[in-house]
């Protein structure tokens, strides 16, 4: 696969997605941001800024949310729409690569967790490093997988923990380099 063909789509937030657009920019792939109005990133370049419409696009019952991801969400409005950018950022990419910590009963801790759910129930291929145990899984035949993943499709997600630890930076860098080769 040609990296110039390929398009990463994430948040642009720091930790995972401000790792996995700076290695995109290393590879000389493209790269889209996924946000919306007065949204702080840590990482603009190529920015999409989703209007109201484009939002609700990808609304979800918060209720239904903090159901999926075992948590409560205290700031609705704001949440709301970071759950609403992370639908466009998954329903663009075929192929979902998340850093985080895989849970007891599967689900990934925090609103990345959300990023997992919606690449579960769009079907896309999902693969998930686990920052405690410093290892990547793939979401296979109903549960994870340990599974050294590449990047395979032209388009690809790559979100995450906001708190990346030098095994996650790393698990990133990784990824690229066996995918196409050391830049």
């Amino acid at each position: 696969m040609d990296k110039s063909n390929c398009t990463l789509y994430h948040g642009g937030l720091k930790g995972a997605e401000a790792t996995f657009g700076e290695m995109a920019e290393k590879y000389g792939m493209k790269e889209v941001i996924y946000t919306f109005e007065g949204h702080k990133l840590n990482r603009d370049k190529n920015s999409v800024v989703l209007s109201q419409d484009e939002l609700e696009r990808g609304d979800i019952s918060m209720e239904l949310a903090s159901r999926m991801l075992n948590r409560t969400y205290y700031e609705t409005d704001k949440i709301r729409k970071v759950l609403q950018t992370i639908f466009h950022m998954v329903n663009s990419g075929h192929q979902i690569f998340v850093i985080g910590t895989i849970q007891e009963g599967g689900s990934v801790k925090g609103g990345t967790g959300w990023a997992v759910e919606l690449a579960k129930m769009f079907n896309r291929p999902l693969h998930v490093f686990d920052q405690p145990s410093k290892k990547w899984f793939t979401w296979k035949d109903g549960g994870w997988q340990e599974n050294s993943p590449k990047i395979e499709y032209d388009t690809f997600v790559g979100s995450g923990t906001r708190y990346l630890s030098d095994a996650g930076r790393e698990a990133i860098q990784k990824l690229y380099a066996d995918s196409f080769g050391e830049e």
